[in-house]
């Protein structure tokens, strides 16, 4: 009867400070890894922001998002290198990213808004839009939120989630010799009182008093007749979008006040 030979016993590597060196190595190929792709997207949408002109803060909000997400994966591969176990790790991650999804839905639900508004555009800073019922110059576009410089002098934040909601206009029309060119439009509505070749007639002489500042003359249009009402939709051209906020009612204060005229002068 023989004998069971003793089997060998496994011998651990070189270690430095107790720690395996393939181990160390591991650890430090990752961080390498890590750096380095953090430092080639940075890089990258640095880049991008600049050919795009998107704004510095989205920028680094972007940055730091990438960041963050790289250091969360360089720590989940570490992890893994030095012994612990794999499921346990995404268990405890998936835990607490359910409670951060549940506590803070509605900052998430901005953060994905802010991200598709980054990537259609359908307005940028500087641009005179309408958003739902606020209209206004765009101020700021963050990941969470984008601010309105009203008429009022007001910034009305908006939320990026309720953004992708709500009707949006944007007033840009053109871009010439690399100035842009925005056309507003507004309606004026008059009765029947004053015939249409003087309502004409006050449109022009009120277009004229401004138009030598403007790329382009105002015009206007009959957009509807009704039994009391005929209603007028002014088309104003413009360089710089604040300059909607006082021409407009400037305008409006102006026709009505030749339509006043001519109402009194046929009641006479």
């Amino acid at each position: 009867m023989s004998t069971p030979s003793p089997q060998p016993t496994a011998t651990s590597g070189p270690t430095l400070l107790g720690i395996p060196l393939g181990a160390i190595f591991e650890i430090a190929l990752i961080a390498i890894v890590a750096i380095s792709l953090e430092r080639i997207v940075t890089r990258y949408l640095t880049h991008f922001a600049k050919r795009t002109k998107l704004e510095a803060n989205v920028a680094n909000n972007l940055a730091l998002t990438f960041r963050i997400l790289v250091l969360i994966g360089a720590i989940a591969a570490i992890s893994r290198v030095g012994g612990f176990d794999t499921n346990l790790i995404l268990s405890i991650s998936a835990i607490g990213a359910a409670a951060v999804g549940f506590a803070s839905q509605k900052t998430i639900g901005n953060f994905v808004a802010g991200i598709f508004l980054i990537s259609a555009r359908p307005f940028r800073v500087g641009n005179y839009v309408r958003i739902g019922t606020v209209e206004g110059i765009v101020s700021e576009i963050t990941i969470n939120y984008t601010k309105i410089l009203t008429s009022a002098n007001n910034t009305v934040s908006i939320s990026n989630l309720q953004i992708l909601d709500r009707d949006i206009t944007n007033y840009f029309y053109e871009s010439v010799n690399h100035t842009d060119i925005y056309c507003y439009t507004f309606e004026i509505g008059f009765d029947h009182l004053v015939p249409t070749d003087k309502i004409i007639e006050i449109f022009n002489e009120v277009f004229k008093k401004i138009e030598r500042n403007l790329p382009r003359t105002p015009d206007y249009i009959l957009t509807r007749s009704a039994a009391f009402e005929r209603v007028y939709t002014i088309y104003l051209y413009v360089e710089n979008p604040t300059d909607i906020f006082t021409l407009r009612p400037k305008i409006a204060q102006e026709v009505f006040q030749r339509w006043d005229e001519e109402r009194a002068k046929l009641k006479k």
